[in-house]
Order: C-alpha cells, then sequence, then structure tokens
C-alpha cells in the first residue's frame, strides 16, 4: 500500500440463479469475488455455487464494515432483497462491469480444476 492510501474494507452480497443469498466481508473485493466464483474455499458459497455479486459497499474503516456485514447478516431475507433491487433491479452480476478481465481468468481457473481431477 502507498503512503496516505486509504484502505478499503468491501461488505457485499453473492448469489446464484436460484437467489441463495451469501453477506460476506474483506479487504478485497475483486479477490472474494474471484474466490467465490471458482469455488476456491470450502463451505456455505461452494456448496450453493453463489457466482453472482449482486450487492457490495465499502467502508475506510474495518470496524465499520463488520459492524453493517454483522447488521446485514441479522436482517430477514426480504429485507436482504429489498437492499439487493434498491441498486440492482435486475439481479445482474455486478462483478462484470467493475472486473472485466474476470471472467476470462475465471473460465481458465475452472478449466484448470477440471482438467486436474479428470486426471485423478
Amino acid at each position: 500500500m502507498r503512503p496516505f492510501e486509504q484502505r478499503r474494507y468491501y461488505v457485499y452480497i453473492m448469489s446464484n440463479r436460484s437467489k441463495t443469498l451469501y453477506v460476506g466481508m474483506g479487504n478485497s473485493l475483486s479477490r472474494r469475488v474471484f474466490q467465490h466464483k471458482v469455488g476456491t474455499n470450502e463451505g456455505f458459497t461452494k456448496k450453493y455455487k453463489l457466482d453472482r455479486l449482486v450487492y457490495w459497499e465499502s467502508y475506510g474503516r474495518v470496524l465499520s464494515a463488520i459492524a453493517r456485514e454483522k447488521e446485514i447478516k441479522g436482517w430477514l431475507r426480504i429485507k436482504k432483497i429489498q437492499l439487493i433491487v434498491s441498486i440492482n433491479p435486475t439481479w445482474a452480476d455486478l462483478s462484470l462491469k467493475l472486473y472485466p478481465e474476470m471472467e476470462e481468468e475465471v473460465r481458465k481457473e475452472l478449466q484448470r480444476q477440471a482438467e486436474e481431477k479428470s486426471s485423478t
């Protein structure tokens, strides 16, 4: 990080075609989205193939981001959906515009994983 460059923290919501929701937080939105898209981490998001970034917010303080993540996680599903629809009514994958180069990287990584799996 460069001197005087402010660190950013992100609260985000990932989804899939079935509109299953996952609320997360991290300091690199692009890295976290990539990890979700390729199923890097075992668990809920991999099991349900949550590969669409449908909502995100940015914070300058980690404690603010953690508090917001906890707040949203405590909401009923309908309130989370209202939040998403307020800025993304079509549930588009926002990562496609934020990180246009990522789709090719995701495709290559998924292909590599498939080749690795077929060779074992």
